[in-house]
């Protein structure tokens, strides 16, 4: 019986051994079953998207009284003296500044209209989100040229559980398309063959290692 105790024992050590081993294999695969991130994805004809509590700030030539600075609300919208619920979010600060010029219109005679954006949120569909195992997971403003080591900086690197190069950069601009990256090799490692350009409405996902 005791024989027979012991066997059953070792037989479901086995299993379990056999079982890691095959997670361990599978973690190996999942890392590499995506093609590298081209380390260009640059956007050149980039223009920043106003996006939910930004701050916007309205000039009107020769009429300081309609200038004002005003918050993009939750809803996307934005209020002045002479302009109420008008779409703010999504918009280029050139196209605002057209969408008010075009409204002041109706109460003094050939305006011109400014804006610029004081306080940076940036448009949903253009901001970078990190989630999983960085210490910081949040949704970062996209700004031209940013890396993805710019973007590691800002969420304070990975926690100790990371799988730092099982990491999967979601492309939303290319319709979801995935690509791995090596963030161990880029932060602990200090290869900077491994930072790569990041495009606006990127996710990336830091899963948790095995080990």
């Amino acid at each position: 019986m005791a024989s027979h105790a012991i066997s059953h024992s070792a037989n479901a050590l086995l299993r379990l051994i056999a079982a890691l081993f095959a997670l361990v294999v599978l973690a190996g695969c999942a890392m590499n079953r995506y093609p590298p991130a081209p380390a260009s994805a640059a956007t050149a004809d980039y223009s920043y998207k106003i996006g939910p509590l930004d701050s916007v700030n309205i000039i009107v030539w020769r009429n300081p009284e309609l200038s004002t600075t005003v918050p993009v609300r939750p809803d996307g919208k934005i209020s002045t003296a002479l302009v109420t619920d008008m779409q703010a979010a999504g918009l280029t600060p050139q196209e605002l500044a057209t969408a008010l010029q075009g409204q002041f219109t109706k109460y003094i005679r050939d305006p011109v209209v400014s804006v610029v954006v004081t306080a940076f949120q940036g448009a949903a569909s253009e901001q970078i989100r990190v989630i999983g195992e960085a210490t910081r997971p949040q949704a970062i403003p996209y700004r031209q040229g940013m890396t993805l080591l710019d973007v590691m900086i800002q969420v304070g690197g990975l926690t100790d559980f990371a799988d730092g190069n099982g990491a999967v950069l979601v492309r939303g601009k290319e319709n979801g398309k995935q690509y791995s990256v090596r963030l161990k090799d880029l932060l602990k490692r200090g290869d900077i063959s491994a930072n790569v350009d990041v495009r606006p409405g990127d996710v990336l996902v830091v899963p948790q290692g095995w080990f």
